[in-house]
């Protein structure tokens, strides 16, 4: 192994289940004080100005791809969308949805460049995503936009598959599931069990697009998990808290009476900030769980970066001098860096600080 990849030293457990129980609420206090120190909230509030941003051109590329199967399918999304949409929201993606399906009649050269458009669009969350993950890790972007850029693209691609896929499954019910099941030749009581089975087969898929994300989106190395403790913490905490938000919603809040037709939007905006906040804390909880293995290798508490980085070819000379004093504790420190920016035991530079931010 190389000096450089402390977490894999052979001192260190192999995966975050092999921590002993004291690691583990170690990791879950750092990760409750690095939501602050990492500035999550205003991350999450980015993310959530992406998905805004991010969320038309994709469903375009995914109404495109929905359309494959067939205007009736197009048609019960619509209708799903206007049973499951709060407010406004609803008849504010119903109407896009509407229009994206008629736009898309005429295949065209047009009709391509604007869905490599909105693919492209779209792919701006995943990029704002990968900035956060190195915050959250505690490491600079190293790798060169020749590979960053692909990177962001086909997660893109491949969320927009699988939403495409994961939407199907949920419009394909009831009276359509017994059509199919006609068609391929299959019992009703095989129907039944489609119409229970796919609601945890949706959690795997979302649990996947958690486990993608935080896989790819950091410049750390580490190996890809189905699922990791962050992508169960994250999972637990959007379930919860969006049911507890869609309570709070509908039975206590005033958004009707302060917003009247904007109300649909303010909460939806919130909902995704919830989504975002999530998905965030995961992340965080998986780069503490990485801290603890590197801390029980014998990597001091405070060393950043505590992963090995993917690639350094973009670092600066500042990232270069703290990765050289990561791998050579022995070697003099500039007296102007500290040994770990934006952490509570030391002292913060302000331009530590401002990288952090969104």
């Amino acid at each position: 192994m190389s000096e450089r990849g402390r977490t894999e030293e052979p001192d260190a457990p192999d995966g975050p289940t092999e921590l002993a129980p004291g690691s583990w609420w170690g990791a879950v206090k750092r990760t409750v004080a690095e939501y602050k120190n990492d500035n999550l909230g205003d991350w999450a509030a980015a993310l959530t100005y992406y998905s805004v941003l991010s969320i038309f051109p994709a469903m375009l590329v995914v109404v495109s791809l929905i359309g494959l199967a067939g205007e009736s399918v197009s048609q019960d999304l619509i209708k799903n969308v206007g049973s499951m949409a709060p407010g406004s929201v609803k008849q504010v993606l119903t109407d896009a949805i509407t229009q994206l399906q008629r736009g898309r009649a005429g295949a065209s050269v047009a009709a391509l460049v604007g869905l490599v458009a909105a693919l492209w669009s779209a792919s701006g969350y995943v990029g704002a995503f990968m900035r956060a993950s190195n915050a959250v890790y505690d490491v600079p972007e190293g790798r060169p936009i020749w590979k960053t850029l692909p990177l962001r693209m086909g997660i893109t691609v491949v969320t927009l598959v699988l939403l495409s896929v994961s939407v199907m499954a949920v419009v394909i019910t009831g009276p359509l599931a017994r059509k199919a099941g006609d068609m391929i030749g299959l019992e009703s009581a095989a129907v039944t069990a489609w119409d229970i089975a796919k609601w945890p087969i949706l959690l795997l898929v979302v649990s996947f697009l958690f486990a993608l994300l935080y896989w790819a989106s950091p410049n750390a190395k580490q190996g890809f998990r189905w699922v990791s403790p962050g992508s169960v913490l994250a999972l637990l905490i959007w379930l919860a808290a969006s049911a507890v938000f869609a309570f709070y919603a509908a039975n206590f809040s005033s958004y009707n009476k302060t917003y009247g037709s904007l109300a649909g939007i303010i909460i939806f905006l919130v909902w995704l900030w919830i989504t975002n906040t999530a998905i965030l804390l995961g992340a965080e909880l998986n780069a503490e769980l990485e801290r603890g293995r590197a801390i029980a290798a014998g990597t001091p508490a405070t060393q950043e970066p505590y992963v090995e980085p993917r690639d350094t070819r973009a670092f600066d000379e500042a990232d270069r001098d703290a990765l050289n004093a990561a791998e050579h504790p022995d070697h003099p420190e500039r007296p102007d860096r500290p040994e770990h920016a934006g952490h509570p035991e030391r002292p913060d530079r302000p331009e530590d600080s401002e990288r952090a931010r969104p």
